[in-house]
């Protein structure tokens, strides 16, 4: 009976984390980036300790999105209305998961940073050396594709300052920022600016201007812009 019970509990719990994931989108984007992390550690010297630091940042952002989820949907069973304090419920919930988040990109950085840098230097040299041709070559592809895929899936939505297939907002803000990561060949600062860049393009997610296909398609578009630019300034 106390094994069923255990089995049980365990079947809720589970069942509780497949309705998160079904039902959040920042909860699929968290494990999507928990998955890719994850894997990549892999391939560099964790400490045990460092793996403990990160498996713990990861869970904590899992835990938060949940409990976050789960404080949603008892405010929406307990009142219909708008009320303050039903709001400020839901916002502290939310700011709970935005510290977690914010403390996971943190310990992300501070472990992968050295360990990245060599091959970001490298990945930036070979760029640079790069014959001209070929970033030519790769623009007018992504330009060729973009039009493409507009011309076969445009349905009359957006102009070409707000809505459309490819953001307009991503391609600019990404295009700075690689600008500004070959410009100042820092680690950080690259890190910083395309921070920046990716805060653009969530901006318009969020808005609902934009797909997330739509955004990545302008991040895609804005980065090969950015080192056509500095091929030609360089």
């Amino acid at each position: 009976m106390k094994s069923r019970s255990l089995i049980e509990s365990f079947n809720y719990a589970v069942s509780g984390i497949i309705y998160t994931l079904k039902t959040e989108r920042n909860m699929k984007v968290h494990l999507v980036i928990a998955i890719i992390v994850i894997l990549s550690s892999l391939f560099f010297d964790f400490s045990k300790v460092e793996l403990l630091i990160l498996f713990f940042a990861i869970a904590l952002v899992l835990i938060t999105e949940m409990i976050n989820t789960a404080i949603e949907k008892t405010v929406d069973l307990i009142t219909d209305d708008f009320h303050p304090l039903a709001r400020l419920a839901k916002d502290i919930a939310a700011g709970a998961v935005l510290i977690a988040a914010i403390n996971s990109l943190i310990v992300g950085y501070l472990l992968f940073f050295d360990r990245l840098n060599p091959y970001t230097n490298r990945v930036l040299f070979k760029i640079k050396n790069s014959p001209i041709y070929l970033t030519f070559v790769a623009l007018a592809l992504v330009i060729l594709l973009t039009i493409g895929i507009k011309s076969r899936f445009y349905k009359g939505k957006g102009t070409p300052f707000q809505g459309g297939i490819v953001s307009g907002h991503a391609a600019v803000s990404f295009c700075i920022a690689t600008i500004i990561a070959f410009l100042a060949d820092n680690m950080l600062v690259s890190t910083l600016s395309y921070f920046m860049a990716f805060l653009v393009g969530e901006s318009r997610i969020e808005g609902k201007i934009h797909s997330l296909f739509e955004v990545i398609s302008g991040a895609l578009l804005g980065i090969l812009v950015g080192i056509l630019v500095f091929q030609i300034i360089g």
